[in-house]
């Protein structure tokens, strides 16, 4: 077989790859963690006694049931310190699941403070911070450059084989997909279009919680 028909039918089998499986997305929220976001403005909230604090976090359809929550925290609070703790995470939880449905994620309870993120996520909350996009930037732009060499000089390599030699082949077209699938998952990434919280999406999540 012909290289350049060789690399046409290879081709045609990384597209099958490519519509016939999912690859496994994995989905690193820390909106649901104890030392995320929603759970810090909700205890901003409950100190300020002001719930606009928390409406922002979630969608408008639901701001009447978080101030009936919210209203009941309040007052439940007071009656002790144990209470007040119950309380408390109650109104978490309700916020965070709440938040969770607007994102048309599943709430899978609230995880601990200090949970290891990556790098990527608390850079860009940091980039946000500091209102400074180029320490993220550099982040983003450095891994996805070594990404590609890494395996571009993999494929480099291996696309030298006898083509009598089997074992080698089969190495050569391994490395090949695994480096197309690496750019057409950098690409689509950076080409996804930025939705906000869909409010039908929301209200269907929310329906099953």
């Amino acid at each position: 077989m012909k290289r350049g028909t060789m690399f046409q039918w290879l081709a045609v089998m990384v597209m099958v790859c490519f519509t016939g499986f999912a690859v496994p997305k994995v989905v690193m929220a820390h909106c649901d963690g104890m030392d995320g976001p929603v759970v810090t403005a909700a205890k901003a909230a409950l100190e300020a006694g002001n719930v606009n604090l928390v409406l922002i976090w979630v969608q408008k359809e639901y701001e009447d049931e978080m101030k009936r929550v919210f209203e009941k925290t309040m007052a439940v609070r007071k009656l002790s310190s144990e209470a007040k703790e119950l309380a408390d995470m109650y109104f978490f939880e309700t916020l965070v699941r709440i938040h969770r449905a607007g994102e048309s994620e599943p709430y899978t309870g609230l995880k601990p403070a200090g949970r290891d993120l990556g790098p990527a996520i608390p850079a860009a909350d940091k980039a946000i911070g500091e209102g400074r996009l180029e320490p993220l930037s550099k982040l983003i732009t450095e891994k996805v450059h070594d990404g590609l060499h890494e395996r571009f000089k993999h494929v480099m390599e291996k696309r030298n084989y006898s083509r009598d030699n089997v074992a080698a082949g089969r190495e050569f077209v391994e490395a090949y997909v695994l480096f197309l699938h690496y750019v057409e998952g950098v690409y689509d990434a950076a080409n996804k279009e930025v939705h906000g919280h869909h409010p039908g999406h929301a209200a269907e999540e929310h329906k099953h919680q």
